[in-house]
Parts: C-alpha cells; structure tokens; sequence
C-alpha cells in the first residue's frame, strides 16, 4: 500500500525583484520567514514500517536548505529571480537526488498567505 510522508522546514532570508514590472516595494531589499514542505512517496519497508526514516530525511532538509537561511536568495546561484516558484524548483533540484520517492515541495510565505509548489514528473 502506498503511504505519503511530509517533512515541514523554514528559512529566513531576503530577496528582492529587479524586473520592470516588479512593484516599487518589492524592488527593495525585504526580508521573509519562509516555511516549507517535502512530501514523499513509497511503501512503508516491511522490515522497519516506515517509508523512510523522517530523522535522516529532516538532516537532509537541512543541508539543503542551509545555503538559502539568513542570505540575500539574489546571491545564490540559481536564485538570481527568487520568486516562490524558483525557490521551490531550487530545494527541489537538490533534493531529487538525495530523497527516493520525492514527490513534491512547497515553499510558502505565510505572513503573505503564499505559496508555490513544484511536483515531480
């Protein structure tokens, strides 16, 4: 039986909007608490009953999102245009490799009431 398992995690960080639309506001350095969510998808191990070990999954979290937590997301490679969606793409990128059954990540705003999510194909 297939089972989905979420690891919630947050940032802080700070970013802005260089584009010509961008509103006036957003073209200003401004910073966010970022929060976020992994979901995975397996079957549970018979041997252990657990999809995987959601501790070993945290420590990954972590080290990916490391680099982005109290930094300008501008100054991350890959993060030049760090709208949610980017964001979410970004975590997603370097997690894929590290986390059999990744399914999906969400990155949200919640002081804004945003969110973007990214799933895998």
């Amino acid at each position: 039986m297939p089972f989905e398992i979420e690891k919630d995690f947050q940032f802080e960080a700070a970013h802005y909007f260089g584009h010509a639309d961008a509103n006036d506001l957003f073209k200003k350095v401004h910073g966010h608490s970022f929060k976020g969510r992994v979901t995975l998808r397996g079957e549970a191990q018979t041997d252990k009953g657990w999809v995987r070990d959601l501790w070993k999954i945290e420590q990954i979290i972590q080290e990916v999102v490391a680099p982005l937590d109290h930094s300008l997301l501008n100054e991350v490679e890959g993060l030049e245009q760090p709208a949610l969606e980017q964001i979410a793409m970004w975590i997603f990128q370097r997690l894929k490799p590290r986390l059999e059954g990744l399914h999906c990540v969400e990155v949200g705003r919640p002081s804004c009431g945003e969110r973007a999510r990214v799933w895998a194909e």
